[in-house]
């Protein structure tokens, strides 16, 4: 959305990204919905949609994808939720990653948490940052509201709700107790820090099966990504997850790395996907000078590597750049408009050379995908 402290501007207009522009010029630009009507405006759907996976035949909840990356099994009779450590004062909704604390702290809370919690039918596990995942059993048909859709709002309203909800709350309610009296929490205060006051449950769902990738289109492919939830849908679609040494997730995530990565990976793989998050972040801090930056140091550092190694196979090659879903940067959520796509290479016929990747001349091109699950055919097969 522009933004009056970029002159009426969006990120994307105000960002230097010549790079993107470039193959803009030499492909096409369009939109693409990647979040179905009726279900939520997250990367879960959003990237399960772009990736060529219809949400409404696959999606079962966010938690269970993360879950996969990290290895978790689970029975049929356990649910697993997305685990936020989050900063709650006054009941109010004050930071929905406890100040970005770090893994090293996170994992000891988690560790003390589930130590203290002694419920068999619990089972806590340490992710990323602020990220982690619970399961339990039980028969469950809750409404969860995740907590960046919140931020600066009173819970009581967003608070778990419907059948086995008490379940929920009361592992809520325990864990407060046993984050006041966290000696990490104390350090987190006396710095200065947002102290990780609470645990809030979301994204729930059981563990999805997804169709290879291969047998869907025919392709080998590769994953990188500091997220969890896209390794995890890349696991599901048997892809293979590369990791990036300094990899965060955050603006600070090592681009450099990815981009390195991604070129070396092109001669072993079909097809790679780079996924970077610190746009996403941004946005929900209201960081619209973090968002430039990170669009900047994804055209320098991840997208021109990887066209300078595509050109070496002639024209043998396609790209595709876009983002999954908004983060507007007055919203500091996520929503659900169609965004803007570039896809150039082979078969593809070049625009005006004018044209720049931004949300207004995307909006006036003539190619729109209404149903986002299907812009992964067009990049694979459409000439």
């Amino acid at each position: 959305m522009p933004l009056d402290d970029l002159g009426g501007r969006t990120p994307f207009e105000a960002a230097k990204i010549p790079t993107i522009d470039s193959i803009v010029a030499m492909g096409r630009l369009g939109t693409v919905r990647n979040v179905p009507d009726g279900y939520p405006a997250g990367s879960d759907v959003a990237i399960m949609s772009l990736l060529g996976y219809d949400p409404t035949e696959y999606y079962s909840g966010r938690a269970p994808l993360e879950a996969a990356a990290m290895g978790i099994k689970v029975t049929d009779d356990e649910w697993i939720f997305r685990c936020n450590l989050v900063t709650i004062i006054d009941d109010i909704m004050e930071d929905y990653s406890a100040g970005h604390i770090s893994t090293e702290e996170a994992s000891a809370i988690i560790a003390a948490l589930q130590s203290t919690l002694n419920d068999t039918s619990v089972h806590l596990y340490p992710g990323v940052a602020y990220r982690h995942i619970m399961t339990v059993s039980g028969d469950m048909d809750v409404t969860t509201t995740p907590p960046h859709d919140i931020l600066g709002q009173g819970i009581a309203r967003h608070l778990p709700r419907g059948e086995g909800s008490e379940v929920l709350l009361a592992l809520m309610d325990r864990a407060r107790y046993i984050l006041a009296d966290c000696d990490i929490n104390a350090v987190r205060k006396d710095l200065g820090e947002n102290p990780a006051t609470d645990i809030w449950l979301w994204g729930q769902g059981k563990m999805p099966k997804l169709d290879p990738f291969f047998q869907k289109y025919g392709v080998h492919g590769a994953a990188i990504s500091a997220v969890d939830l896209v390794r995890g849908i890349a696991r599901l679609m048997d892809w293979d997850v590369l990791t990036v040494e300094g990899a965060t997730g955050y603006v600070d995530t090592n681009y450099e790395g990815k981009g390195r990565m991604a070129v070396q990976a092109l001669d072993h793989y079909d097809m790679v996907c780079v996924h970077v998050e610190g746009t996403d972040e941004a946005g929900h801090n209201a960081d619209f000078k973090g968002k430039i930056h990170a669009l900047e140091q994804i055209d320098k550092y991840i997208v021109a590597p990887v066209l300078e190694r595509l050109k070496k196979e002639g024209d043998d090659w396609r790209i595709l750049i876009l983002p999954d879903h908004p983060t507007p940067c007055d919203v500091r959520t996520h929503t659900r408009e169609a965004v803007p796509f570039v896809i150039a290479g082979r078969g593809i016929e070049s625009g005006p050379a004018e044209r720049k990747f931004t949300e207004a001349q995307a909006a006036q091109s003539d190619l729109h995908v209404e149903k986002g699950c299907n812009l992964m055919e067009y990049f694979l097969t459409v000439y």
